[in-house]
């Protein structure tokens, strides 16, 4: 299907181009959402008039975004997670607990602005990128902790695993003798 972009679309062009894209994804997303029109003769002509009025809209809305993106960038946020002893989450942290932690700090930020790949599964800090506008994207920090004591030894860098007693390279030589010793056919 043809269509007219109405705003600038990530991978697929800019404001004003005509664009082929699946049916699918023109009647699921592109048109329903208002980034696009059918590309037919009075769509290409009605765009040509409201042109003047989109463009102002879209440069407000940047402006919006830069000044939301001075704010937001570079920002620290901490989520507390419950996790086993490796660093492990029982669970994830999705884009819904992070629009949840942002916009608790003020900040008005949907869960679909947020770029992540795949949920967030250890403890640490990570940069997650946020797209605040299709052409502003700042990135922010997301501290995931068990407790805000950890968080804080984090935040400072420092490591919030306990050394282990045994050296791993001792262990698979003890485990590798004993093994040795016991001869085929015997147990530990």
């Amino acid at each position: 299907m043809q269509v007219i972009l109405l705003e600038r679309v990530a991978k697929l062009g800019q404001m004003g181009e005509t664009v082929r894209v699946k049916d699918g994804y023109a009647r699921n997303f592109l048109l329903p959402r208002g980034k696009a029109l059918r590309a037919t003769a009075s769509n290409k002509e009605r765009f040509q008039h409201q042109k003047a009025e989109l463009e102002a809209r879209n440069l407000e809305r940047r402006s919006d975004a830069e000044a939301v993106a001075e704010k937001l960038g570079g920002q620290s946020f901490t989520i507390i997670r419950q996790a086993g002893d490796t660093g492990i989450l029982y669970g994830s942290v999705a884009a819904r607990d992070l629009a949840e932690v942002v916009t608790a700090e003020g900040f008005k930020v949907g869960r679909d602005q947020f770029m992540l790949n795949k949920p967030v599964k250890t403890l640490g800090l990570h940069a997650i990128p946020v797209s605040l506008h299709p052409e502003v994207e700042v990135e922010i920090t997301l501290n995931v902790a068990r407790s805000p004591e950890e968080a804080e030894r984090q935040a400072r860098g420092e490591s919030v695993f306990e050394r282990d007693e045994f050296d791993l390279d001792e262990l698979d030589l003890e485990v590798g003798a004993a093994l040795a010793e016991a001869g085929p056919g015997e147990e530990l």
